[in-house]
């Protein structure tokens, strides 16, 4: 159980630059760095998780580590802070750990990033996508076409490009999961761009589920709630929801990024070899379409 379990807020006013640091918030995030304990579910595995530096992509490389895993976490320059600590935390645990820094919101960038993974690795069999750009807009009229672009290039086409190099490297009995969101089936008023990306990332994992069934590798998706990462910090709810964060879903807090690791890890290791083409909510209660 999460240390920070019964948390419920109200949170302080804490605005950060994008992108946000975990490192820097009040309360840290509980990402199970003290109570995530493994069971060799993942022994052998070789994964690549973006956006590994902090939020529900850190809980992922962490679990997966502890898990028996050798990881390799994408993130962006400015979290490096938080990378090294993630990268520590893997290496503690025994287990290959390879940091990959960079933008992906470029196609170059993602092959690269692929490439560099399977090299550090030694082979890819897992790959789980958490890197996302969420920043609100009160009005579609205050959304620029470069903010738009930051988005999708982000959420949506880097997924594409990161799923479509690694393909190829990954043998049958892999995997492969998304991160969508609630957002996806109950779109925010203030997260237009957003909720167009976590919408495409659900049909794109049923679509590509089909796809992949021959080849041997699995598709799912994870679609959360509200989960207190950098994100809502760093622009993507105005301060005053970020002060009340979590207090309108039936358990009347945010999510701990801990409490949402174990999911991936279903999903990604044998324990889900008869799930594919499936979104999981994991929302506080509000449930979302599977």
């Amino acid at each position: 159980m999460p240390e920070s379990f019964i948390r419920a807020g109200p949170f302080r006013s804490q605005p950060q630059p994008w992108p946000g640091l975990a490192s820097h918030m009040t309360p840290r995030p509980d990402h199970g760095e003290k109570t995530y304990r493994g069971s060799g579910r993942m022994a052998g595995r070789k994964a690549l998780v973006t956006g590994g530096d902090s939020g529900l992509g850190r809980a992922t490389a962490i679990a997966f580590a502890r898990e028996g895993a050798d990881v390799a976490i994408s993130y962006l320059p400015q979290e490096e802070e938080d990378a090294r600590e993630v990268i520590q935390l893997i290496q503690a645990e025994g287990r290959k750990a390879v940091a990959l820094s960079g933008d992906i919101r470029t196609e170059p960038f993602c092959q690269k990033l692929v490439a560099d993974a399977v090299s550090g690795l030694g082979g890819l069999d897992c790959l789980v996508n958490c890197a996302g750009r969420q920043h609100y807009h009160e009005s579609i009229l205050d959304l620029t076409t470069e903010d738009f672009d930051w988005t999708l290039k982000t959420n949506l086409y880097a997924l594409f490009w990161i799923i479509k190099a690694a393909i190829p490297h990954m043998p049958p009995g892999s995997s492969i999961v998304n991160t969508s969101s609630s957002n996806a089936y109950e779109p925010s008023e203030i997260l237009v761009d957003y909720s167009i990306t976590k919408a495409g990332i659900a049909n794109l994992t049923k679509s590509l589920a089909k796809q992949l069934v021959s080849k041997g590798i699995r598709v799912n998706a994870v679609a959360p709630g509200p989960f207190w990462t950098a994100l809502q910090v760093c622009g993507g709810q105005p301060m005053s929801a970020v002060e009340k964060f979590g207090s309108t879903v039936p358990m009347k807090r945010p999510g701990q990024p801990a409490e949402i690791a174990p999911i991936y890890v279903q999903l990604a290791s044998t324990d889900g070899s008869y799930i594919t083409g499936q979104v999981f909510g994991v929302t506080g209660g509000t449930g979302v379409p599977g």
